[in-house]
């Protein structure tokens, strides 16, 4: 009956040590967890960027952009309706001398603007010094082409660094 004895306070010793261990690596496992993907998550991937524009830009790389539903809050997904308007903005790296050659086109008027609106999860990648140029001709040529939705907004060019950022709202009926 002694070792009988002996197995149950072993028991209870393990048990009261191991719930309590157990709930804190419940709780740190909770706490480090990955959150759900939402409209403030700096995106990095290309493919999306050169499907959409590759007639206007060619392939871009190192891009950081989001992509969201603008109609939509984190809090109420639902299943999209008829109407949706989809913002894609952010930044991407051109191919060598192609900001440049776009800029320096006769048949578009580019000038220079500053960029306006910019998400704060984008300032990081927005270098401060750059000299943006837009052109609302060149906007509206580049994206008439193969789109089958509204889109609206505007590229900037910053021939210095070979970069690009977008900003459109595209709009789905």
């Amino acid at each position: 009956m002694g070792t009988q004895r002996g197995l149950t306070s072993r028991r209870r010793l393990l048990l009261g040590l191991g719930a309590p261990l157990l709930l804190g690596a419940a709780g740190l496992g909770y706490a480090v967890w990955p959150e759900e993907e939402s409209a403030e998550k700096v995106r990095t991937d290309v493919g999306p960027l050169n499907r959409r524009f590759w007639t206007a830009l060619g392939d871009v790389s190192d891009a950081h952009w989001l992509g969201y539903n603008i109609d939509e809050s984190d809090s109420e997904r639902t299943v999209p309706g008829p109407d949706v308007r989809m913002r894609l903005v952010g930044t991407a790296h051109l191919k060598r001398g192609s900001a440049n050659r776009i800029t320096r086109d006769p048949a578009h008027h580019f000038e220079v603007k500053p960029l306006s609106a910019v998400p704060g999860p984008l300032q990081p990648y927005i270098p401060a010094s750059a000299g943006w140029r837009q052109s609302d001709t060149y906007d509206k040529r580049a994206l008439e082409e193969g789109l089958n939705v509204v889109p609206s907004g505007t590229f900037s060019f910053d021939g210095i660094r070979d970069l690009v950022y977008f900003d459109f709202v595209f709009y789905y009926a």
